[in-house]
């Protein structure tokens, strides 16, 4: 059986990915492919698998977390299911970390082993979605805020975008932890609003059609944010009075972000160092080998017609 685990990240339209994998769980299963989503993986299956401080004295839940997980394995084998897609995002970590450290899933090598663990390193691939990384940590700062946590402040902002930690880095840790599984990269701006061409991408099989479109989980709005910090007897006025999308960055500090990534793109598409592939979006026109003629402004055949006429004249 295959193995498929989509890791996120965060902010990536996982949780609309998710609901669209809900609404077709039965065309899937029919064609041989279940579904594991945050509901069951949060649900008790992998309690323990990273204890706290207070563990229980003679009890290994560590162990006890990877039995369970290879317990459902083992039942969705006795159903003949040719595939499984684990869909989680909290599996290399949460929006809360990282906003907390400034720092993109520094722990997801650790998190990613112990997974391939309780996976019994069955796991075929995994798929990672990445973003822009001004968006991605203004939408994470939006997210975390909109719940309660504190806004961070201008020198936690230049940290964020001071810090070396790329998706390189990410990529690269996910590899280490599971080097047997195959990594595929899908960037959110291919992507975005497409999910059964991600399903297709990570299981292989045809996807059904996405008949409802779903748009779940976007980041609050700044008139959202500055009622929610009403609402939580904080001072609205810490924010914009402004409408549209927050950004918390400054010129500078978005430009340094979308340079990473940038070069975190180059790096994919020169081939990551054997580490990851880069998929692109097949549904997307190329151009051919040269423009059609009517469209031709510039080049040798406009430069000698532009001599022509000027000898004319």
């Amino acid at each position: 059986m295959e193995i498929t685990l989509h890791v996120g990240a965060h902010r990536s339209a996982t949780t609309s990915f998710q609901y669209y994998l809900r609404d077709c769980h039965e065309a899937l299963n029919a064609k041989g492919t279940g579904f594991w989503g945050p509901t069951r993986m949060r649900g008790g299956m992998v309690n323990g698998l990273f204890p706290g401080p207070n563990v229980a004295r003679g009890r290994n839940l560590v162990r006890r977390a990877e039995g369970r997980v290879q317990m459902n394995l083992a039942r969705v084998r006795r159903n003949g299911l040719e595939r499984l897609l684990v869909s989680d995002e909290n599996m290399i970590g949460t929006m809360r970390n990282n906003v907390r450290t400034k720092l993109l899933y520094p722990a997801i090598g650790e998190r990613m082993a112990r997974y391939s663990a309780a996976f019994d390193g069955q796991v075929t691939r995994v798929v990672l979605s990445i973003r822009a990384q001004d968006l991605w940590w203004s939408s994470a700062i939006a997210y975390t805020v909109s719940r309660g946590h504190p806004i961070p402040g201008a020198l936690a902002l230049e940290m964020m975008s001071q810090n070396p930690r790329c998706w390189r880095d990410v990529i690269t840790d996910l590899a280490c932890a599971m080097p047997d599984a195959e990594i595929i990269i899908t960037p959110f701006e291919q992507f975005v609003g497409q999910p059964q061409t991600l399903l297709n991408i990570a299981t292989g099989c045809v996807a059904p059609p996405d008949k409802v479109g779903h748009w779940r989980n976007r980041a609050a709005d700044l008139p959202t944010l500055r009622t929610l910090l009403a609402e939580q007897g904080q001072d609205p006025d810490l924010l914009p009075d402004q409408t549209g999308r927050w950004k918390p960055f400054s010129t500078e500090q978005s430009a340094r972000l979308r340079e990473n990534y940038a070069d975190d793109l180059h790096w994919l598409t020169a081939g990551a160092d054997g580490l990851a592939t880069l998929a692109n979006d097949p549904t997307r026109t190329k151009t051919g080998t040269s423009l059609h003629a009517g469209a031709l402004t510039k080049g040798s055949t406009h430069d000698s017609r532009q001599k022509d006429l000027a000898r004319s004249g």
